[in-house]
């Protein structure tokens, strides 16, 4: 604890003994410099930026505990008093009567220690600004604030990090990095304060810090973070410029580094407006080379990338040209599934833009990809993604034929419809009802039938109600199932329910739609079954609401009753 205290007290000693040095330089360089004939205008210039400097000096000096902060200023100091004797040394030459040496070298070196005295400026305006010395702490960096801590003191912590992160050697950017990362990870009601608080470009900046990986490594973490954290820091870090940086790391950076990078790229593309960026900074490339040729996480998180591009209209044409399409598909067969699943969500939108996408995918061999890849997938959005890619591309006549002609398929939707979520019972409905089924295929699956029953009743997603009605004609047309459906009570009733006038669940024209099939070509007892369920009192009252088809059933199933009473009047 002695030798502690002995050496703080030794580096504030020391700082002040620098500072006296400093402050005796200046003097005397403000005064020395008035009576130069030499380069009048950059000594005008200089004699500015030192005034500026020891205003700055007096303000650090009456800073409350600007001494008990020495880790912080142990190499701002001597590096500014080694700036003002290099500047002496120039104020001696340019004094000089006789000096006749270059005077182009002069200028130049005037210009560096001008640009030098800038930096320091800089430096220092930074560090009076953050407040850190008004307040006493000889440590690397302030401690960790709490969970309960006061918003003004996590502020100052943030200040305090960015400060040192910004003016500090090599271990301090290192530590106050450390600090960072730990409060981004500890408090997550800190994360925007970050953003606000802190100089997000100057942390950006240190991505490219290819001297010290380990202070990069950390900076790719912090801006991943925050990149990913919501809205208002992705935000922070577009404006921060962090795009261009991000895809360099991704491109170039060892492999858990690249991680980080795909990842951060793939929340900022989440905001369309920054797709702009993408293309400017040649990351579509890069995003196609990290999935042919990354990790999976990276491959994951690029993939996902090129899905949010996709999105975006304009940067279609893009993706076709650097050749996205081939290496998505390949994708397709990855052992991981989150790649699995982003490569086809990409698909389906590309498939969904235009004709032109979804050649280029058929001929990749695309379609068969994704049907193989719908029996080895169990997560549902997984599935989603693959059978919104399929739907998409069941728009082409050939696929169309080749979607019907698959008895596995066929089951497939036929499980989906019937335990799947509602998007995939929308989509494998709206399938079912636009390929060309087998009678065969129709009756292997039919006991999807009350479940697209059920369907007709669900009014969201918009246009499932349309979809499980028209996918349930399409297996009526087979015989069979219609007496199967009429069999299954739960069926008969809830359809027949529907009917109802009272009962809003389904618009009554899908309900109608159906029975108007089981009735087309049905058999007796089809019509027997209905009378009995009371579909003719509905269907009446139907009529004479002018719902389109409900009369033409009405009279159907009313004639189907008077024959059978003139049948049964012969036979007695």
């Amino acid at each position: 604890m002695h030798s502690s205290s002995a050496a703080s007290t030794a580096g504030t000693g020391q700082a002040q003994a620098v500072l006296d040095q400093i402050n005796s330089l200046l003097s005397l360089l403000l005064l020395s410099s008035l009576d130069l004939r030499l380069f009048t205008g950059r000594w005008q210039l200089l004699r500015s930026k030192l005034a500026s400097l020891h205003s700055l000096l007096a303000s650090l000096s009456s800073s409350s505990h600007w001494a008990d902060n020495p880790l912080l200023l142990h190499t701002l100091l001597p590096n500014l008093l080694s700036t003002l004797h290099r500047l002496k040394s120039l104020l001696d030459q340019c004094a000089d009567p006789s000096f006749n040496g270059g005077k182009l070298r002069m200028q130049s070196d005037l210009d560096m220690v001008s640009t030098s005295l800038a930096n320091h400026l800089h430096d220092l305006d930074l560090l009076l600004r953050s407040g850190v010395l008004h307040r006493q702490s000889a440590a690397i960096v302030l401690s960790q604030p709490r969970p309960d801590s006061d918003k003004e003191d996590v502020q100052l912590f943030i200040r305090d990090i960015f400060t040192r992160l910004q003016i500090g050697g090599i271990e301090f950017k290192k530590k106050a990095l450390e600090s960072l990362l730990q409060l981004l990870s500890d408090d997550e009601k800190s994360v925007s304060l970050v953003a606000r608080e802190g100089n997000i470009a100057y942390l950006i900046q240190l991505l490219d810090l290819h001297h010290c990986p380990s202070i990069s490594e950390q900076a790719v973490a912090a801006v991943s973070f925050l990149a990913s954290a919501n809205d208002e820091t992705r935000k922070h870090v577009l404006e921060g410029g962090g795009l261009g940086p991000l895809l360099r790391v991704l491109e170039t950076a060892p492999i858990p580094l690249k991680e980080k990078a795909a990842s951060a790229v793939e929340s900022i593309t989440a905001d369309k407006e920054s797709t702009w960026a993408i293309s400017t900074n040649g990351g579509i490339s890069v995003l196609i080379e990290a999935c042919r040729s990354g990790s999976p996480a990276a491959q994951s998180h690029s993939a996902g990338a090129i899905r949010n591009v996709a999105c975006v209209e304009d940067m279609r044409a893009c993706l076709a040209e650097e050749g996205a399409v081939p290496v998505l598909v390949q994708l397709l067969s990855s052992s991981a599934t989150a790649v699995q699943e982003k490569a086809a969500s990409a698909l389906s939108i590309l498939a969904e833009s235009g004709g032109y996408f979804r050649a280029l995918i058929l001929q990749e061999r695309g379609l068969h990809k994704l049907m193989r890849l719908m029996n080895d997938l169990s997560s549902s959005d997984a599935i989603y993604s693959a059978l919104r890619a399929i739907s998409s591309l069941s728009t082409v006549d050939s696929a169309v034929k080749f979607l019907s002609s698959s008895t596995a398929f066929i089951v497939q939707i036929g499980e989906l419809i019937k335990h799947g979520n509602s998007n995939l019972q929308h989509l494998s409905a709206s399938l079912l009802a636009k390929l060309f089924v087998s009678d065969g295929n129709k009756r292997a699956i039919s006991s999807c039938m009350y479940s697209l029953v059920k369907l007709m009743e669900c009014p969201k997603p918009v246009g499932l109600q349309d979809s499980a009605a028209q996918a349930l004609e399409a297996l009526l047309s087979v015989r069979s199932n219609k007496k199967e459906l009429v069999r299954d009570e739960k069926s008969l009733m809830r359809l027949v329910q529907m009917l109802d006038p009272k009962n809003d669940s389904a618009p009554k024209k899908l309900p109608v739609a159906v029975v108007a099939v089981v009735l087309a070509s049905g058999s007796q007892g089809c019509r027997q079954r209905l009378l009995a369920a009371g579909a003719n009192l509905h269907l009446q009252d139907l009529a004479e609401m002018e719902v389109a088809g409900a009369r033409r059933a009405a009279q159907k199933l009313a004639g189907s009753r008077i024959r059978t009473i003139f049948s049964r009047n012969r036979k007695e």
